[in-house]
């Protein structure tokens, strides 16, 4: 039974039935964006739930990175709120985002070619004992988060990360993220431009992030890799968020009509209204 289905269940399940909706973590209710006269974000509305993987698709120039980066303190909304763990709260830089446990893997990484894999994860938050670099703890955590998300495909933790694969870069990215406390993973665009076997190994990664409880929202254009690994998914079409669900909800021809046209379908070729199910 896949990560998806394992969710439905345990949330369909008479002993959940009546039980209080506190794993959201992360409520977006009537966003608003604008950069002069474009209207970037027009009133979305996004919930994000711990323990699930949400993925956000549509079309290019949809408001997905506009999205993801008002969340994470990037931007500033222009109108709308956003609660986090049932709290309304502003995030004005992605360091307020990060203390409240707000991490984002963009998808140029971040990461420091000449750097080793311990170096990248504690990049500009260095531990020190007595004014010296405090190796062998930072070793340590960057080890435990490693195998704590399965991850055995680096023969060293002090290799440079110029002489890691694609997907073995993503997962220190992730690694890293995890490392400090994180609630809600953010990926943009993860497997993009991976191979087959890297992008299965990230894919494996983003269950096993939602396996031990965090949440996690993704970002791809791939809808096989979205209906490998999402609970539910919420498609946004020209800042407008055209409908959001239960992946079982959905198919592939259903996704791509929201994210092209803002509404589905219906057997007869007619159009049914833009839906949204939050």
């Amino acid at each position: 039974m896949n990560l998806g289905a394992r969710v439905r269940r345990a949330r369909s399940s008479p002993e959940n039935a009546d039980a209080p909706s506190d794993a959201e973590l992360l409520e977006v209710r009537g966003l608003v964006k604008r950069f002069g006269p474009v209207l970037a974000l027009s009133g979305v509305d996004l919930t994000v739930a711990a323990g699930e993987v949400t993925a956000l698709v549509g079309d290019n120039g949809a408001g997905k990175s506009v999205l993801i980066k008002t969340i994470a303190g990037i931007y500033q909304p222009d109108g709308g709120q956003i609660a986090w763990e049932g709290r309304p709260f502003q995030v004005h830089t992605p360091h307020d985002a990060a203390r409240l446990g707000i991490q984002t893997v963009y998808q140029d990484l971040a990461l420091a070619d000449n750097l080793d894999i311990v170096q990248n994860m504690f990049l500009g938050r260095e531990r020190t004992t007595a004014g010296l670099l405090d190796e062998d703890s930072m070793e340590r955590s960057a080890t435990q988060t490693l195998a704590g998300l399965s991850v055995t495909t680096v023969r060293s933790i002090r290799q440079p990360v110029a002489s890691l694969s694609g997907g073995q870069r993503q997962a220190v990215a992730i690694a890293r993220a995890v490392l400090w406390n994180s609630k809600l993973v953010i990926m943009d665009e993860p497997t993009a431009s991976l191979g087959v076997a890297q992008t299965g190994m990230v894919l494996d990664l983003v269950r096993r992030l939602a396996d031990r409880g965090l949440a996690v929202l993704i970002v791809s254009h791939n809808l096989n890799d979205v209906f490998e690994v999402a609970t539910r998914i919420a498609v946004l079409h020209l800042g407008r968020m055209a409908a959001t669900g239960p992946v079982s909800d959905f198919d592939a021809q259903k996704v791509v009509q929201y994210m092209t046209l803002g509404r589905a379908a219906s057997p007869d070729g007619q159009t049914t209204p833009t839906q949204s199910e939050n």
